[in-house]
């Protein structure tokens, strides 16, 4: 064999064992540098801050920027008085003193497409368990007026 074709057959080899490996090395990251400023690394877990707004423990579920998040009917079932799910609560619409008004459920579509938000007005549903009772049927549901989403 001449010298140049071991030469080339060498390479060859060389060139397919590193492309098996290129996946490899293009996934692997270096760690990046530390921000100045921030504290060195300790080795240990630290908890990661919580960003605003969200709810801490022992607050009552109450946040100052997210008040329609920390109402606990927020995304419950809603049954109507037939027994069939007819929805889920989408946001709770409450008067000064705090107290219900209406709740805002989305109903009707089919997979998240083509469902409405529609108004429960106070005084026809009630809470059961982890589900909203409703006293109106899956029909009379189904002919109340679409109601704007609020921002």
């Amino acid at each position: 064999m001449s010298h140049l074709k071991l030469v080339r057959l060498v390479g060859a080899v060389i060139v397919l064992a590193g492309t098996t490996w290129l996946p490899v090395a293009a996934q692997t990251q270096a760690p990046s540098p530390p921000s100045p400023g921030a504290p060195p690394p300790t080795g240990r877990a630290e908890p990661m801050p919580k960003p605003p707004g969200t709810v801490q423990p022992g607050t009552a579920g109450k946040s100052a920027t997210a008040p329609h998040e920390a109402n606990p009917l927020i995304r419950m079932a809603v049954v109507s008085s037939d027994g069939s799910k007819v929805g889920t609560v989408q946001s709770v619409s409450t008067g000064p003193d705090g107290s219900v008004k209406s709740l805002h459920i989305r109903t009707g579509g089919f997979l998240g497409f083509g469902a409405r938000l529609v108004a429960i007005p106070e005084g026809r549903f009630t809470r059961s368990g982890d589900k909203v009772q409703l006293g109106m049927t899956a029909e009379e549901v189904s002919k109340l007026p679409e109601v704007k989403e609020q921002s």
